[in-house]
């Protein structure tokens, strides 16, 4: 099963898209009063990795709003069994990835999203974390940018851990600010394949990358001074 199967290509299918995406990044620009800085560093056409900061479920939507292209990211297999859910899903850009099984998968629907010439978020630190340190990186988003040959480009988030906390139930009303940082590519070699240490490479300067735009994000979400 390829990942373009959930991809709604109808007519019908786009116009849900454009009314449920404008809806929920209208409210989220609104509600968060949320800034893009360094927007210039997306490219305007081709597929390409956006690898955020996470620190909150809030997280996907403000990511969303950094571009009016359709964007995808992954969502567990279960949304999927509730018929109206997994429409709903695909519609806004997801594709199903099981979990617990074998990461293969998920990164060839991932590759295979990517070769579509669509936009792609991966979380490089994986689950949600804590704190303004970003964590040591999976090596997974760099792995699948340099496997489909696209740029991935950090994105720092400031004030979504504000918006909703873990474990908490309720947004709040916080100011965001989100930081796109230069697009970082993986250098390949004679066989058009980057090696691993090319991969880790991209992956110790995609850290680097991200901190810096998370620190940036995060003072101007609190009005700081920002670091230079």
């Amino acid at each position: 099963m390829t990942a373009s199967k959930f991809v709604g290509q109808s007519r019908f299918d786009r116009i849900a898209y454009a009314v449920f995406r404008t809806a929920l990044c209208g409210f989220t620009r609104i509600f968060t009063r949320l800034t893009i800085e360094g927007a210039e560093n997306l490219p305007t056409s081709g597929a390409y990795v956006l690898a955020p900061v996470h620190r909150s479920y809030v997280d996907t939507p403000i990511t969303a709003c950094v571009t009016r292209r359709r964007i995808r990211f992954m969502g567990k297999q279960e949304v999927w069994d509730t018929g109206w859910a997994g429409w709903l899903a695909s519609t806004l850009g997801a594709f199903p990835v099981a979990r617990g099984k074998a990461d293969r998968e998920a990164l060839m629907r991932c590759i295979a999203t990517l070769q579509g010439g669509e936009p792609l978020v991966l979380f490089p630190e994986g689950e949600r974390k804590d704190g303004l340190v970003v964590q040591p990186l999976f090596d997974g988003a760099a792995y699948v940018a340099a496997k489909a040959g696209v740029p991935i480009i950090p994105i720092g988030i400031g004030g979504s851990a504000r918006v909703m906390p873990r474990h908490a139930k309720m947004i709040h009303p916080v100011k965001v600010c989100v930081v796109i940082g230069k697009p970082i590519h993986a250098e390949v070699g004679p066989s058009g394949r980057a090696s691993r240490a090319a991969i880790a490479t991209v992956t110790a300067q995609l850290s680097d990358d991200l901190q810096r735009a998370f620190d940036r994000a995060e003072a101007r979400s609190r009005k700081l001074p920002v670091p230079a």
